[in-house]
């Protein structure tokens, strides 16, 4: 492997996997896999970018850091030569972590000197200007995040927020070098206080040049678009060669799985509903046993053929009171347990395509469904809308997986990926 990368989620995975994989043209991409948790044995040898997946976004800090660490030496073992740690790019954490614990312990054991943190994605409205964050104009901690039922962001400066994470200084590159272009920004990261420094970037181009500044470090942190530029400093050695993704479709049986609260997902779901089934599921019904996998089950045996979708998505209000009521990590635990068997039971029933929207429930469903297929990889095949692949699992009778980041995807997101699903393209 050329490439290892280590994602606090299992959505945040697959879209820095679609990065890696696509690349820019002309050079085009890496061959990447991604991995449901940390793989037992080695990869193929024909991987160059490996994504492993944990769920150490809201994990305990210690158990986030073990788990990276874990996953690190894993990657090292594998040859890599350069370490990505994904997280979310509109920076999602809590003043405790887990974002400068982990990035701490992984350039304590990569002896980096120097670790960029950059979540800009601007191809979704994620930018960071002076050491602030944006979310398609507004201010982070303005644009519905702050909402967010187990990482509210509550301060858009994320060098500040940074701060409270770790023992280390915390400096920045600002935009005013990153536009002058790749020497300046290896300029400006070289004599920038402290060992981590917060970089700006507003533009794919701004992404670009950072990636050709990096081709040397050891450790980079940020969301999918740090890797834009960075395949291609491989695709420059003979050694490796751009391949296209090669997808043509898996057609049968499909369901869609939303836990998600996000704004964008609840317009999906609406929009969805406008033309097929969907099913909201009662979260104190859950909690009390009254609905359980088999009442998902009978939904969707219900409606065949209809695209049917079943959520537990609310507003910030209705999380809110629920989680009042039984508590935060009850009912986080309660609906993963209920996404992930029903995923199970889908996919040893024949269900061929499952879209799931939400980080947490995309973490759950995914491990399920490599667990069943027996196939620890997952292929990269096209990109559905900015940030989001398709991944097919499983080599004899595969099936085809969308995990949807909550606020990624136009408002027809699920119709599109279903589609996409079947025809490949």
């Amino acid at each position: 492997m050329k490439i290892g990368v280590i994602a606090d989620d299992f959505t945040g995975a697959s879209d820095i996997a679609n990065t890696l994989a696509k690349g820019v043209e002309p050079e085009g991409g890496l061959r990447t896999a991604q991995f449901p948790g940390i793989p037992m044995t080695p990869a193929n040898e024909e991987i160059e970018a490996g994504v492993i997946s944990l769920k150490s976004r809201t994990a305990p800090v210690k158990e986030a850091v073990a788990d990276s660490l874990s996953a690190l030496r894993w990657l090292v073992d594998q040859g890599c030569q350069q370490f990505i740690f994904k997280y979310c790019s509109t920076f999602d954490s809590t003043m405790e972590g887990n974002i400068g614990p982990v990035a701490e312990a992984l350039a304590n054991e990569l002896g980096a000197q120097k670790v960029t943190f950059c979540p800009a994605f601007p191809t979704t409205g994620r930018t960071v200007y002076h050491g602030h964050l944006f979310v398609f104009g507004k201010l982070l901690n303005e644009s519905g995040v702050e909402n967010h039922p187990l990482t509210p962001m509550t301060d858009a400066n994320i060098r500040r927020w940074l701060q409270h994470q770790t023992q280390e200084a915390v400096g920045s590159v600002s935009i005013d070098a990153v536009k002058q272009g790749p020497e300046a920004i290896s300029d400006a990261l070289r004599n920038a206080d402290g060992r981590f420094v917060i970089g700006d970037a507003i533009s794919d181009e701004d992404l670009l040049a950072w990636g050709e500044a990096l081709k040397d470090a050891k450790l980079i942190t940020g969301g999918s678009g740090i890797a834009l530029g960075l395949p291609r400093n491989f695709l420059r050695e003979a050694s490796s060669k751009s391949v296209g993704i090669a997808f043509t479709g898996i057609a049968g049986p499909a369901a869609i799985l939303a836990g998600s609260c996000s704004g964008a997902t609840r317009g999906q779901i609406d929009v969805h509903a406008e033309s097929n089934p969907t099913f909201a599921i009662d979260v104190p019904g859950v909690m009390s046993g009254d609905v359980t996998t088999q009442t998902l089950l009978d939904f969707f045996e219900t409606h065949p053929g209809q695209a049917p979708l079943a959520y537990s998505s609310g507003s910030p209000d209705d999380v809110r009171a629920i989680q009042s009521q039984f508590g935060q990590e009850a009912v986080a635990e309660k609906l993963d347990n209920l996404f992930a068997e029903t995923a199970r039971e889908l996919v040893q029933t024949g269900y061929k395509r499952l879209v799931v929207a939400g980080g947490e429930t995309s973490g759950a469903v995914a491990k399920v469904v490599s667990e069943a297929l027996g196939s620890p990889a997952m292929s990269i095949g096209p990109e559905i809308d900015p940030g989001v692949p398709v991944l097919s699992v499983g080599k004899t009778e595969p099936i085809a997986l969308a995990l949807k980041s909550g606020n990624f995807g136009a408002p027809d997101f699920f119709a599109k990926a279903l589609r996409m699903m079947e025809v490949g393209k």
